[in-house]
């Protein structure tokens, strides 16, 4: 259990203190979800670079004067709840620096290449003897092992080579990636609920552990029931556009004005839509009167429900529907979503204070987790680079203020 926590939000995890040695998606995702949770996260950022998606606008927050700063969205997705200490680890100086503060956490993520850390005398191996306790986890685009764990991963590569690409599109269009870092957060996800189990041993036996993460293995391991309908059926599955493997009829339909996403989930879910839509024969029609029925006989039942459905506006079917407990949807764009009252009931946005906004804060999407005893708190806007390293150096290590404007000049913090 970390010392000198500053949280004292009563947040879940507000006992414990994560060293972030990540950046881009994955990573920050699993610890700004621990930070979300209470954990306090110090974040290692070169000194002068930063996390590479810093840059990765437009857009960027806009200052009072209208103009750029370094702080684009991409980062801000990933990185509230972080203190920033920014350290140059390629320095001895810096190294040592980190290894004490190394020494004041229970946790340390990291997604340097498989080996990056190991010259800097900061890998697991070399920790784990001075640090037993230390929850030590490596995110890599294959993993520590295996013929590409030496090659850089990345979220695109990770869709391709995991098969979700193959199944995402329309049946004569090319292999689609989804349309976010889709890999990249689930790995960070699966980082998260692994560092948890790990952080649940520690506590029954005292000791740390290392956890080998990729983001090759972790697309993999949700490919779900596509995944398994090829290890049942040995059949590839394939690109189905907007239509589901399993359960027909469950997809994007065109109204007489706006697409309208249907989505029966059983058998008396089609009944009542039948009824609705003024064909209850069809129901009763044994080519359809399962799930399992409409799924062998799903293109014959499509080509009957398409020029229907067209017949009557969205709003129609979704008034309708709902009252019928027949679930169907509109297809929101981002715009839309933030405007859904059920978005806004849920508080799915949340403005934090922000020293370089025009506004004074930007604008963030909110964590869903929704705990009773312990919720999840916004303590920290994403930070801007270096903004806590005396802060840090100073609470963790004990610099004094002359031992750090040192480090300063010669260029080892920032």
């Amino acid at each position: 259990m970390a010392e000198n926590i500053i949280n004292s939000n009563g947040g879940a995890l507000s006992d414990l203190r994560v060293l972030d040695l990540t950046r881009i998606l994955a990573g920050p995702t699993s610890t700004q979800l621990l930070g979300d949770l209470g954990a306090d996260i110090i974040k290692i950022e070169h000194p002068v670079a930063g996390d590479d998606t810093r840059k990765w606008g437009p857009p960027y927050i806009k200052d009072k004067d209208g103009a750029d700063t370094r702080e684009s969205a991409y980062y801000l997705s990933a990185n509230r709840n972080k203190r920033s200490v920014g350290i140059d680890l390629g320095t001895r100086e810096g190294q040592q620096l980190v290894r004490r503060l190394i020494g004041k956490c229970d946790i340390l993520v990291e997604n340097f290449k498989v080996g990056g850390l190991a010259k800097f005398g900061l890998s697991y191996d070399h920790l784990k003897a001075e640090f037993p306790g230390l929850i030590f986890c490596s995110i890599t685009g294959f993993g520590q092992t295996g013929p590409y764990a030496p090659r850089a991963g990345y979220d695109y590569l990770a869709q391709g080579l995991g098969g979700v690409m193959s199944i995402t599109g329309e049946p004569d269009g090319p292999p689609t990636k989804v349309g976010v870092g889709i890999s990249d957060i689930m790995c960070g996800m699966y980082a998260a609920v692994s560092i948890l189990a790990a952080v649940r041993h520690r506590d029954l036996t005292g000791q740390g552990q290392y956890i080998d993460l990729a983001l090759l293995d972790t697309q993999v391991a949700w490919l779900a029931n596509e995944g398994l309908n090829y290890l049942t059926s040995g059949i590839v599955p394939t690109r189905r556009g907007n239509a589901h493997p399993n359960i027909v009829p469950y997809q994007l339909f065109e109204t007489a004005d706006d697409p309208l996403i249907l989505a029966v989930g059983n058998d008396g879910q089609f009944s009542r839509f039948c009824e609705f839509a003024g064909i209850p024969e069809i129901a009763e029609n044994p080519l359809y009167q399962t799930n399992s029925n409409r799924v062998a006989n799903r293109d014959a039942l499509i080509e009957i429900l398409i020029p229907i459905v067209k017949t009557k506006p969205r709003q129609h079917w979704l008034d309708g529907l709902e009252d019928l407990g027949v679930p169907a949807s509109p297809v929101n764009d981002i715009a839309q979503v933030f405007d859904d009252p059920q978005i806004k009931h849920r508080k799915m946005k949340v403005a934090v204070p922000h020293d370089t906004a025009a506004a004074g804060s930007v604008d963030l999407i909110a964590n869903p987790i929704k705990m009773s005893e312990t919720p999840v708190s916004y303590r920290y806007a994403p930070p801007t680079l270096g903004q806590h390293t005396n802060e840090v150096l100073k609470e963790l290590l004990g610099l004094s203020d002359d031992q750090l404007k040192v480090l300063h000049a010669d260029g080892l913090i920032s």
